[in-house]
């Protein structure tokens, strides 16, 4: 009988183990565990690939990067990473988000546009109170959209025309949420030193323009968090003997390039140092909008499709009014102030604090997603490598933002935000147009998925 007994015991242990497997095996089975294979990853800090790794993702963060790795099977979703290569997320930290009268539809395309083109994070530079909204849909998962970081309405010399109305605004957007100040032109000087000591005294950053009535040299010792489209800077470079009218400026500083003295870059670019001031340069707005290309010939680039035949037309109507010779635009002038600017760009990026990848979408002919292209191709023109580019949209702006333990490299325990790109971006920038798949906290968007939304986000844009 005690024999029996033993034996029945011994089954009913037997039983509970092959259930206790059954269990673990169906779990594995049946994990949200996604797995990408044999994938060559992109060390964004070391700058350099290593080759044929595994990489599991699960629940939206990076679970582990190994060589070798059991039951690859036992995954739902497998993502072959043979001859690719994985990178962070891109960022756009000069972005623009649509607000109030446009529709929440339209709002999630132009966000989609942005991770088409392996954009994970944007940092958007002319804050609504829709955006406070907008960023906790998208941190929550409730929209497909990338990381977003938004700024407060703009402070500008219409907005704040006071110091007590500077320390009203700066405490309000503080309280509200707001990730930062956005600077705009015309602030007067004893404004926007009110405006600087009360974002010090609550603890909220300010970034973007340098109004004239600050100057470059004044802004740098201020502390900018960033100094977006190289505003000021050629204004600085002009010598004060001259004692010239600086609202006269032009277009970021255009109707002084035959002023300006070169020789003090260096200066400019010690004080972005020492002060720690983060450089966007939105070149390509000044090779495409303020640039000699014609409308027509930037309306029959690819990405014009995704946008309103409106929007469109008034891109071509304000580009040409632009650079009308009634304007005083010169082709001859407008080399020697992109010569300017690539200098500057390029000495701030050997010399600098850092840079941040931006190309100020949606303005003319920067489409979003599509724009951050042309902004690598025209850094790659001022003498940036392609990790130097690679660095200033990845692990940059997660150093900026004081987050690098959270996203800008691929590390364990990092956000799944990743690019799959069919060649190596460390040799040509422009393999980062050739996307195989685009990962935003662990929900993988494939090449198919992503052509499918494009169409949809074309047709749509015919509609309206």
């Amino acid at each position: 009988m005690l024999k029996l007994l033993g034996i029945k015991r011994i089954f009913t242990f037997c039983c509970i183990l092959i259930a206790i497997s059954c269990s673990r095996s169906q779990e594995n089975n049946n994990t949200k565990a996604l797995i990408i294979t044999n994938v060559n990853l992109i060390d964004v800090i070391k700058g350099e690939v290593v080759e044929n790794l595994h990489v599991v993702i699960d629940s939206g963060k990076i679970k582990s990067i190994t060589r070798n790795i059991e039951n690859i099977r036992d995954f739902s979703i497998k993502i072959d990473g043979r001859d690719k290569f994985l990178m962070p997320g891109l960022a756009e930290m000069h972005a623009h988000i649509p607000q109030s009268p446009t529709s929440m539809e339209r709002t999630e395309e132009v966000l989609f546009l942005y991770l088409s083109n392996g954009i994970t994070t944007i940092r958007g530079m002319l804050g609504h109170p829709s955006h406070l909204q907008l960023r906790q849909k998208a941190n929550n998962g409730e929209i497909l959209s990338p990381r977003i970081f938004t700024s407060s309405p703009s402070l500008n010399g219409n907005s704040v025309t006071s110091k007590e109305e500077a320390i009203e605004k700066v405490s309000a957007y503080h309280k509200k949420g707001y990730d930062f100040l956005k600077i705009h032109p015309g602030i007067q000087l004893d404004v926007f030193n009110q405006i600087v000591e009360t974002a010090n005294e609550v603890g909220i950053d300010f970034a973007g323009h340098v109004p004239v009535k600050v100057g470059i040299r004044h802004a740098l010792k201020s502390k900018y968090a960033s100094i977006d489209h190289v505003d000021g800077f050629l204004e600085g470079l002009v010598p004060e003997a001259l004692d010239l009218d600086a609202s006269a400026n032009g277009f970021f500083g255009y109707n002084f390039t035959p002023y300006a003295d070169i020789s003090k870059i260096d200066e400019l670019v010690q004080l972005a140092k020492d002060n720690e001031v983060w450089i966007v340069s939105t070149q390509s707005l000044f090779t495409r909008w303020f640039a000699p290309v014609s409308s027509d010939e930037l309306l029959t680039q690819p990405e014009m499709k995704y946008m309103r035949p409106a929007t469109l037309e008034n891109w071509k109507r304000r580009k040409n009014e632009s650079i009308a010779s009634s304007t005083g635009f010169k082709e001859a002038q407008w080399k020697q102030f992109d010569a300017i600017r690539k200098q500057l760009i390029k000495k701030l990026q050997d010399g600098g604090h850092g840079m941040l990848l931006g190309s100020d979408a949606p303005q003319l002919f920067n489409v979003p997603g599509f724009s951050i292209h042309h902004e690598m191709d025209a850094l790659k023109e001022a003498g940036l490598s392609p990790l130097e580019i690679i660095r200033s949209g990845t692990i940059n702006p997660a150093i900026y933002f004081g987050m690098e333990d959270i996203f800008g490299s691929i590390k364990e325990g990092l956000d799944a935000d990743l690019v799959l790109v069919d060649a190596n971006p460390l040799k040509d920038i422009k393999a980062l147009q050739q996307i195989s798949g685009v990962m935003i906290k662990g929900n993988w968007l494939s090449k198919e998925t992503i052509s499918k939304k494009l169409d949809t986000i074309a047709k749509n844009a015919l509609k309206n």
